[in-house]
C-alpha cells in the first residue's frame, strides 16, 4: 500500500509561521498595546507595508497565535480526558501537556496570561473566555473525583489546589527557553512529584 505524502508547506505558509512567531515575541515581550505593526516588521526584517500582504491588522495576528496555541492546547487535552485514566494519572497527563504546550508556545502563553483579561472583553476574543471556562471544569472535575475516589486527601480544597496547580505550572513559560537543560516531561516530573507529595493520600 503506497504511504501517504505529507502535505507540502508553500513558501508563502512557512513565511506567514515565521511571520507569526516574531510577532508573538514582540507582542510577548512588549505587551500587545505597545506593540505597533512596524515593530513587529522591523524585527522581521522587512517594511511594514509589506506586513498586510500577510495580515489585515495586529489583532488579525493576535488572533491566529492563541487560536493556534489554545486549538493544540485542547488537541492534547480532550485526548487525555477522553482517555479513561484515574484522577491521579488524568493530573499527571494534563500537567505534562501542559509543559508540553509552553515548549512549543511560550511566547503565546506567556501572552495569554498577561493579555487575557483585557482582550475577552472584546467580541474578536471572546474565545478566551470559554477555552478559561473549559479548562476550570477539567481542572476541578479532575481533582474532585480524585477526592470522591479517595486518591487525593478529603480535605482538600479543590478550588484553591487548581489556582495553585495552574498558576505553578503556567508561570512556567516566563522563564522556560526551549531546548534548555531539561525537556518539558522532566519539568512536569518535577513538578508532579512536589505536588503529588502533597496532595495524594499517605500510605
Amino acid at each position: 500500500m503506497p504511504t501517504k505524502k505529507k502535505p507540502q508547506v508553500t513558501a508563502a505558509a512557512a513565511r506567514r509561521g515565521e511571520l507569526l512567531s516574531t510577532a508573538a515575541e514582540v507582542f510577548a515581550e512588549h505587551g500587545y498595546n505597545a506593540t505597533t505593526v512596524r515593530r513587529i516588521a522591523d524585527h522581521a526584517g522587512m517594511l511594514a507595508g509589506s506586513l498586510y500582504y500577510h495580515f489585515d491588522s495586529k489583532e488579525s495576528m493576535l488572533e491566529e497565535i492563541l487560536r493556534t496555541f489554545l486549538d493544540e492546547l485542547w488537541d492534547g487535552y480532550d485526548t487525555v480526558l477522553a482517555s479513561g485514566l484515574g484522577p491521579r494519572e488524568t493530573l499527571q497527563a494534563l500537567v505534562t501537556e501542559s509543559f508540553r504546550e509552553i515548549d512549543r508556545h511560550r511566547a503565546a502563553v506567556a501572552i495569554y496570561q498577561k493579555e487575557s483579561k483585557q482582550l475577552v472583553a472584546q467580541d474578536r476574543f471572546a474565545f478566551l473566555a470559554e477555552s478559561q471556562r473549559r479548562f476550570e471544569k477539567a481542572w476541578l472535575s479532575t481533582l474532585e473525583r480524585g477526592v470522591a475516589e479517595q486518591v487525593f486527601r478529603a480535605d482538600l480544597d479543590v478550588r484553591l489546589t487548581y489556582r495553585f496547580v495552574r498558576d505553578t505550572v503556567w508561570v512556567a513559560a516566563s522563564w522556560y527557553r526551549p531546548g534548555g537543560k531539561h525537556s518539558p516531561e522532566e519539568i512536569a516530573r518535577q513538578y508532579l512529584s512536589m505536588v503529588l507529595d502533597g496532595i495524594a493520600v499517605r500510605e
